[in-house]
Parts: structure tokens; C-alpha cells; sequence
């Protein structure tokens, strides 16, 4: 969430703001895999399926992201911190679920 925040309140300022929360959340994506993958869920294997079902669930919940940080900002313009948190928060929780039970679920 550190590298998603940074980037994207770096970047609002010179491109749009969906722009900025897609190519954000992206960077946010690659740090986030790395991170899992070793500490929270403790994953030792490198299997190539695990890193296509991080990506596809991680392209879903870009939508999601991208598509609630632009509903909030059209509901309170300018609101920008309040729509990244939303916007953030929605995502992270779809992400988590997702690795949780699919991505990194223990068989």
C-alpha cells in the first residue's frame, strides 16, 4: 500500500487520475507478490500457475480499484485522499481473499 500511495500522489499532479491510480496500483502489485509470497503466506514453491492466478486476480481487482477511486472522486471532487482509501481498501480486501482461498490456498 506504501509503493501504491507514493506513486500515485506523485503522479495525480502531472497525469489523470485513473491513470495514476492504474499505473500506482501496479507498482503496488509487483512489491505486494514478492511480499506474500514469502512472508504472509510462506510460499516455497515457484510455480508458474500461482503467478498467472496473481495476475489474473490482481487484474480484476485493478478494475475495482480504479473503478471505485473514479466513483468517489465523482461523488466528492478533489476528495482524492478519500477516494484512493476507498478505492485502496475495496481492493485490498478483494486481494487478500483472493490469495487467501485461491492464489496461495494450501491444498
Amino acid at each position: 500500500m506504501l509503493v501504491d500511495t507514493i506513486v500515485y500522489f506523485l503522479l495525480k499532479e502531472f497525469i489523470a487520475p485513473s491513470i495514476a491510480k492504474a499505473i500506482s496500483f501496479i507498482c503496488g502489485t509487483i512489491v505486494a507478490y514478492l511480499l506474500n509470497k514469502k512472508w504472509t503466506f510462506e510460499e516455497t514453491t515457484h510455480k508458474s500457475s500461482k503467478i498467472f492466478k496473481f495476475m489474473a486476480l490482481y487484474l480484476c481487482t485493478l478494475g475495482a480499484n480504479i473503478a471505485v477511486n473514479h466513483l468517489s472522486l465523482q461523488i466528492v471532487r478533489e476528495a482524492y485522499l478519500l477516494a484512493f482509501l476507498a478505492a485502496t481498501g475495496t481492493s485490498t480486501t478483494l486481494n487478500f481473499i483472493g490469495q487467501k482461498w485461491w492464489v496461495f490456498k494450501k491444498s
